[in-house]
């Protein structure tokens, strides 16, 4: 599951760096412009995965994300971007277990997450950033996919999870005029389940794990 998640991360690394590329070709040479503060919004995909011990199959699930943001120059080419997202994580888990049962499930967890970064304009149009994030998860729900036989894990809420998490972010993004295109990478810090609880006995030490792609307008 790793694999099929960090492929997926470098292959749009790939796309944007030859997009990027283009770019700057197509750009004609501009004199700088005063350093501001910018706003936007920004609306994309995740693709996410728990990392679950002890199962028999994972998939990554794809969910949605979206909200605002503000680009804050410090210095010329150097900014901090705060940011205030809904987005949906989660996995869809295949369990083989001779004491919970057997089953395909879907886990939908729901986060306002708070990421802040640090961009690093590398070109004119190409930035890296990295930084942390905090979130709450807001909902969560469990569907039973395929023939799921574990007692009590379709009643699973948003009460049976951490409703904290934490953890790092990094990524690259392009940006032409005021529209950008982004690639981050989630790395969650904080176990999804409760330990003592049924959510901490199927999904272990788990944590969130998530890429998004995302599209943002800046005004």
């Amino acid at each position: 599951m790793n694999n099929r998640i960090n492929s997926v991360f470098f292959c749009a690394i790939c796309v944007f760096a030859s997009v990027t590329s283009y770019s700057q070709e197509q750009t004609p040479a501009a004199e700088d412009k005063p350093i501001a503060a910018t706003f936007g919004i920004k609306a994309g995909i995740n693709l996410s995965s728990l990392y679950v011990d002890d199962v028999k199959d994972q998939n990554v699930k794809g969910g949605l994300v979206g909200g605002f943001y503000a680009k804050l120059p410090i210095a010329p080419g150097l900014s901090l971007q705060p940011e205030l997202l809904y987005l949906s994580k989660g996995a869809k888990v295949t369990y083989d277990n001779l004491l919970m049962g057997q089953g395909e499930y879907q886990f939908n967890l729901n986060y306002i997450e708070l990421p802040l970064t640090l961009i690093v304009n590398v070109t004119k149009n190409f930035n890296i950033n990295a930084g942390g994030y905090a979130a709450y998860l807001t909902s969560a729900s469990i569907k039973n996919v395929k023939d799921g036989n574990i007692v009590g894990v379709t009643n699973l809420t948003a009460d049976n999870f951490n409703r904290l998490d934490y953890g790092l972010v990094g990524g690259v993004g392009i940006d032409v005029d005021n529209l950008g295109f982004g690639l981050r990478y989630n790395y969650g810090l904080k176990e999804v389940g409760q330990s003592g609880n049924l959510s901490g006995d199927l999904t272990k030490n788990s944590k969130n794990s998530t890429v998004s792609i995302t599209f943002s307008i800046s005004f």
